[in-house]
């Protein structure tokens, strides 16, 4: 995400969260956040027409990845950031309950699966295929 995207979702200037980043470098490594090189940039303006307004400036953008996001809204001290830092807390505790109920449900298929005969082992092998987490191909961050 870039910079002028994230800063206007929690409601600050794009020059508030930049400086913010700066002041907090250590809290942003390149893998949270990264500036665009004039190529990445080129690129980017080319292919995406809603960032037409980086093509004439001098500036290159700062890019966010996912926890580079989170990151800037725990540096922020606007409303909508704050409350983007506790919505992501919240998704977090949610996901670690959903991960627990998901262990609970397959300790009872596996008990359920030794009550039954071999006609349902299709069944339980299907069930057990959609618990798997989608292979998702990892790609490279940035442009």
């Amino acid at each position: 995400m870039i910079d002028a995207d994230l800063s206007e979702i929690y409601g600050v200037s794009t020059k508030a969260l930049n400086q913010a980043v700066k002041r907090n470098a250590n809290r942003f490594p390149a893998d949270f956040a990264f500036r665009l090189t004039a190529e990445e940039k080129i690129e980017l303006v080319t292919n995406c027409d809603r960032f037409t307004r980086l093509k004439h400036s001098t500036a290159f953008p700062l890019a966010f990845t996912e926890h580079g996001v989170i990151m800037a809204a725990n540096v922020m001290n606007s409303p909508r950031a704050i409350e983007g830092s506790v919505q992501v807390v919240r998704v977090f505790v949610k996901m670690r309950e959903v991960m627990v109920s998901h262990g609970e449900f397959a300790r009872r298929l596996i008990s359920l699966e030794s009550k039954c005969d071999a006609q349902f082992r299709v069944v339980f092998d299907a069930i057990r295929a959609l618990m798997q987490p989608p292979k998702i191909p990892r790609r490279r961050i940035g442009f």
